[in-house]
């Protein structure tokens, strides 16, 4: 019986660091950039023990987190009481990342990684995680990813994205001089387009949904003999994902927030938090996994339909039904039968996410749920947020959103012992369409 995503993910496979099969638990080396087992299972990244005294990675650290400033503030990386000699970038954390990507880290690091963690209304901390090169969280798992093919000497890769995250493959494939195709959906943002036709990367637009660039892209493989840079299957974009949980583990002083809300189309967010933090609980660092709340857009909720299967339901999540009312949306109604409809978060509009079952079991695990976003309210969040001076583009606006619908609810999440954080992934100057 194949063991959990948990288990496998913390497993240390031969050498220590592995791409696994989650249906069979056949282990291939990273540098093989396999997107799926032979078995047809999804792969997943597995990692020796953490040795905290490693964790920043650069001789003379003391492998500690900054130290916490005034009550309630975040201590700054490089700050008085903060390690020094340590890279200002995720790169930082090279300890807990494969050495593969680490060898080929000079050539392509842009210095991504240490976004900003500031106070939000009602309370909370907003991780702006798309202050970044590409001006989303892609660029984690993109920069992790691509410096591994670059050590590993790939010549091109394929892709497909719907948007924020082929601008990140094709920034750092060229970077690392490697050749990039990217496939989107004709509907994709104008101005995500550009920015991934700006490094020379090729665009291939796809009449259909976000399905339909994915089975473009891997028919794709067959003609050209290029990697398949994925950041749903190959396990490295977790290990770049994962370094947010890093950073938060940091900024708040080497403690984990009691609840992190991010959005959840394909999950990289999701599972590559998951997977920071459970390394960071293994190696004796925080007491806990937060409680990881996923938002979906209430137009594209296969999770939500999932849900109500179990966190163990076998196979793809089931797609979503038409819209529930915009009252019902921190609650969690059942799905109807039917289609998904269509949505201005764009990044979170995967009908079937291929790692959806994974995604569950994390909700699962920690407690956590899925929060649903209604259309009508992701324009008026995005204003709101732009307000306060923090502009987003409406996937990121879904996930306050769906926090700031749920908080005023009679069932809305609570943790009065640790920080709330929503994550922010995208910027807004990206998803503008002309008027």
């Amino acid at each position: 019986m194949p063991t959990s995503p948990t288990d496998r993910a913390l497993r240390a496979g031969p050498g220590g660091w592995a791409a696994t099969c989650s249906a069979c638990a056949a282990a291939y080396p990273l540098e093989d950039f396999r997107w799926r087992c032979d078995c047809g299972g999804l792969l997943d990244p597995s990692s020796p023990p953490l040795d905290p005294a490693m964790l920043l990675g650069a001789p003379g650290s003391t492998g500690a987190p900054g130290a916490p400033g005034a009550a309630g503030t975040p201590s700054a990386a490089g700050a008085p009481g903060a390690p020094t000699g340590t890279p200002w970038s995720l790169w930082r954390y090279a300890g807990a990342l494969p050495p593969l990507a680490v060898a080929g880290s000079p050539a392509v690091s842009m210095g991504e990684g240490l976004t900003p963690l500031v106070p939000g209304p009602g309370g909370v901390w907003l991780k702006l995680d798309f202050v970044t090169p590409t001006l989303s969280f892609k660029d984690r798992g993109a920069a992790v990813m691509v410096a591994g093919m670059s050590a590993a000497g790939v010549g091109s890769v394929v892709a497909d994205s719907s948007g924020n995250a082929g601008a990140a493959l094709a920034a750092y494939a060229a970077r690392a001089g490697i050749a990039a195709e990217i496939f989107v959906p004709a509907s994709t943002s104008p101005g995500k387009e550009a920015a991934i036709a700006g490094t020379g990367a090729t665009v291939r637009r796809v009449e259909g949904d976000r399905a339909a660039a994915t089975a473009a892209a891997v028919a794709r493989l067959g003609e050209t003999g290029a990697v398949y840079a994925s950041h749903v299957h190959q396990p490295l974009f977790l290990h770049g994902t994962k370094t947010c949980a890093y950073e938060l583990w940091e900024q708040l002083g080497g403690r984990a927030p009691g609840t992190v809300v991010c959005a959840a189309g394909n999950g990289s967010m999701v599972l590559g938090l998951d997977l920071g933090f459970l390394e960071l609980q293994r190696a004796g660092l925080i007491e806990r996994v937060p409680r990881v709340l996923a938002v979906q857009a209430q137009r594209c909720a296969p999770l939500l339909a999932g849900a109500h299967q179990g966190p163990a339901a076998p196979g793809p999540v089931a797609a979503p039904g038409p819209a529930a009312p915009a009252a019902s949306a921190a609650a969690a109604p059942a799905a109807a039968a039917g289609g998904p409809g269509p949505t201005v978060a764009e990044g979170i509009a995967i009908a079937d996410p291929p790692r959806g079952t994974q995604i569950l079991e994390v909700l699962s695990r920690t407690g956590g749920r899925v929060l649903l976003a209604p259309e009508e309210r992701i324009g008026a969040a995005q204003r709101y947020l732009g307000s306060q001076g923090v502009d987003v583009e409406p996937t990121a606006a879904a996930v306050w959103a769906a926090w700031d619908l749920a908080r005023h609810a009679a069932t809305g999440p609570a943790d009065e012992d640790a920080p709330v954080v929503v994550i922010l992934g995208g910027a807004g100057v990206k998803a503008r369409r002309a008027p």
